[in-house]
C-alpha cells in the first residue's frame, strides 16, 4: 500500500490548482474582526472533527502547499471539513499561528488537536498514518476502497 500512497502523493505534487468537491467541504468566514483570540481559536478548531486553515478556499487555494493539503484530503473522500482562509483576516492568520506555535500556514486539526501543516500531512498519507487518524474520527479513507479494487483484479 505504502507503494500505492507514495505515487499517489507524486501525482498530487503535479497536479497543481483546482478539483471538483463534493458538497461536504465547508469554506467558514473568519467571523470578522478579532478572530485571532485564543476562545475564538479553540472554539473555532473544536467545532468540527476536521478543521483547516489556509490560504484561499478549498475551491481556490492560494499557495501550493494549502493546495496540497486540500489535495490530500481529496484524495483521502474527506468532503466534510471546515476551512477558513486566513488572507480574509490577518487577526486569524497570526492568532492561529500564536495558537498552534506553529509558524506556516496551512494547519490542520483533527478532532481538536493540531496535527501540523503540509508536509506533516503529506509525511502522514505517505506512511499510512492519515488513513487510521481518520479511521479514529469515523472516516473511512477512499484509498482503502481503492487499494481493494487494485488487489481484487
Amino acid at each position: 500500500m505504502s507503494g500505492s500512497l507514495g505515487r499517489a502523493a507524486a501525482a498530487l505534487l503535479r497536479w497543481g490548482r483546482g478539483g471538483l468537491w463534493g458538497p461536504g467541504v465547508r469554506a467558514a468566514g473568519s467571523g470578522g474582526g478579532g478572530g485571532g483570540s485564543a476562545e475564538q481559536l479553540d472554539t473555532l478548531v473544536k467545532k468540527d472533527k476536521v478543521v483547516v486553515f489556509l490560504k484561499g478556499t478549498p475551491e481556490q487555494p492560494q499557495c501550493g502547499f494549502s493546495n496540497a493539503v486540500v489535495q490530500i484530503l481529496r484524495l483521502h473522500g474527506v468532503s466534510d471539513y471546515a476551512a477558513y482562509n486566513v488572507l480574509d483576516d490577518p487577526q486569524l492568520r497570526q492568532g492561529i499561528k500564536d495558537y498552534s506555535n506553529w509558524p506556516t500556514i496551512p494547519q490542520v486539526y483533527l478532532n481538536g488537536e493540531f496535527v501540523g501543516g503540509c508536509d506533516i500531512l503529506l509525511q502522514m498519507h505517505q506512511n499510512g498514518d492519515l488513513v487510521e487518524e481518520l479511521k479514529k474520527l469515523g472516516i473511512r479513507s477512499a484509498l482503502l476502497d481503492e487499494t481493494k479494487d487494485q488487489d481484487s483484479k
